[in-house]
Parts: C-alpha cells; structure tokens; sequence
C-alpha cells in the first residue's frame, strides 16, 4: 500500500447553525490546519497516489479566504468538512480539520 499525506493551511470563515445558543453561530474565522491522507495499491500512470497539486485544487482553492457557508451546502463543522474533504480527494481515506490550537475533528473510511 502506498500512501500520501497533505498538510494545507487555510484561512476562512464560517458560522455554524446549532439547535443551542452558542457563540459559533455568527461569522467567524480561523487558521485552518488540515491534513489529507491517501492510499492506494497502485500508483496511476504518472507514480503517484494523489497529485498533491489536484489535493491542493480542490481543498484550499475552494475554501481559502472564503466564507465557508458560501462555498459548501451544509453546516460546516469541522467534522462535516472532514467527511466532504474524504469524499472529493481521489483515493483519500483519512481527513483530520484543526480550526484552533487544541480542537479538531477527523473522518475516516472504514
């Protein structure tokens, strides 16, 4: 098994929709550390996983300097974001989301 692993940095906003009163419900931004992990049994035609610049494309092109909530069609927890990271990179598996020093969330494939 051969395996990738992408650690972007990203700045962007967002504001969560919650069903309790919290101070994430309104705009606000963070220093996103994301880190994308992929695998697979056999390199593609060019030796590789993932292109790190195709990770790079989808990931930080779409969500940096953005308003999260604009780019995506849920609510955009770091979890949520984990989950769609892992279902939009080719041959990605593993996904861990940082929005602050001490809080993140992964998602992987089972």
């Amino acid at each position: 098994m051969y395996y990738v692993k992408k650690r972007l940095e990203i700045s962007a906003a967002h504001r969560l929709q919650l069903d309790y009163e919290s101070k994430c419900t309104h705009i606000h931004g963070h220093n996103w550390v994301i880190t994308i992990e992929c695998r697979a049994k056999e390199l593609n035609g060019n030796g590789m996983v993932t292109d790190f610049s195709l990770i790079k494309k989808i990931v930080k092109d779409k969500l940096d300097h953005s308003l999260i909530n604009e780019r995506l069609e849920f609510n955009p927890t770091a979890e949520n974001i984990a989950r769609w990271i892992v279902d939009n990179v080719p041959n990605c598996w593993r996904c861990e989301v940082q929005e602050s020093e001490g809080n993140s969330a992964a998602y992987e494939k089972d």
